[in-house]
């Protein structure tokens, strides 16, 4: 053998040695595993790290992510129980727990398990109406997860979760459903003014009763401050009287000088002169008279001839009859019954017509 054969006879046996240990040498990432056949039938799965492998009779099958997997889908139509059109796209969350089911059971599961969420979420919308499908989404998902687990476990494949991300009904009833949540939110806005107003009348009833039960107790204690205050002057004058021992003729001065007050105003006025006021006004006229010089005795001494059954009557000057000169004092006639509003037979009325 020359030279050149044997050069070309190592360089063989080199690259036929390279190439084996090439085929018989594996390395499995972490989180994958290899499916295996030898002579065209499953033999092992790899596990994660540097494996071999007999050349020439085992091949690698497939290699399969044992990660948790996220599979986001299109919409699809679904049509409710109520028979309105929803689009609804979702997300399945599954794993691959056993390689060599999921590379012989099923060809692709992926699509596999697609065609059984549109399947299985058509049977479950169906069966509900619009708004028990926007508001039950937990429901929806977990019933989904339910049926794919119990579906996809002959596969090696777990869902753990699937997860409906839109809902969108048609444009028509999107739009109606916009206008019942306006009316909606009109209608709660509507009852909250009309309890607002409520509120405010009552409050402003609750402030005006208040202000009129206090003004009221107002104006009871300064009645009872003003009663107060007249019965002590009262009871003060009447004390002084008292005290100071005020004769008869005094008295009758102090009611003298209380007729024009009396007599004012535009009514006519009725009352009754005692007796006794003319005894002492013909005193005081004695009195005065005797100081004058002698002057001629009052009037008043003399009884007019109309009176009968011994009454006398006392008729005043005409400056003293009423204060103000504008009336004129007539005595009462004899026939008129002595005892009339609770005179004495010696009382004498006056009237004062204006």
């Amino acid at each position: 053998m020359s030279t050149f054969e044997a050069v070309v006879f190592v360089v063989v046996v080199v690259a036929a040695v390279v190439f084996y240990v090439y085929r018989a040498i594996r390395v499995v990432p972490q989180a994958t595993a290899a499916v295996i056949e030898r002579f065209g039938r499953y033999k092992r799965t790899l596990e994660p790290g540097l494996r071999f492998l007999v050349p020439g009779a085992d091949r690698v099958r497939a290699t399969v992510d044992l990660r948790e997997q996220v599979m986001p889908f299109p919409p699809q139509e679904v049509i409710t129980e109520d028979n309105l059109l929803v689009y609804i796209d979702w997300v399945v969350y599954f794993q691959v727990i056993d390689p060599r089911r999921a590379t012989y059971e099923i060809q692709n599961f992926v699509q596999a398990i697609e065609y059984l969420v549109s399947t299985t979420l058509r049977n479950i919308i169906g069966g509900m109406d619009l708004e028990a499908t926007l508001t039950s989404r937990d429901e929806v998902n977990r019933q989904l997860r339910d049926v794919l687990d119990s579906g996809t476990g002959r596969w090696g494949i777990r869902v753990s979760r699937v997860e409906l991300r839109t809902i969108q009904p048609n444009r028509d009833i999107t739009e109606a459903m916009e206008k019942q949540v306006r009316a909606e939110r009109e209608r709660r806005a509507t009852i909250l003014q009309a309890e607002g107003v409520k509120q405010a009348e009552i409050l402003r009833a609750e402030g005006d009763r208040q202000s009129l039960i206090l003004k009221a107790e107002g104006e009871a204690k300064a009645a009872a401050l003003r009663a107060d205050g007249e019965a002590s002057a009262i009871s003060k004058t009447f004390k002084a009287i008292h005290d100071g021992n005020a004769d008869q003729k005094l008295l009758s001065y102090q009611y003298l000088q209380m007729l024009p007050k009396i007599a004012d105003g535009n009514a006519s006025k009725l009352w009754i002169v005692p007796s006794e006021l003319g005894k002492a006004v013909e005193g005081i006229g004695n009195a005065f008279s005797n100081v004058a010089g002698n002057l001629p005795s009052s009037p008043l001494s003399a009884a007019p001839p109309e009176v009968e059954d011994g009454e006398q009557a006392a008729a005043l000057p005409p400056a003293q009859r009423s204060g103000s000169g504008s009336g004129h004092a007539a005595a009462a006639p004899a026939d008129r019954p002595s005892g009339r509003r609770g005179g004495s037979p010696n009382d004498v009325l006056f009237r004062r017509d204006e």
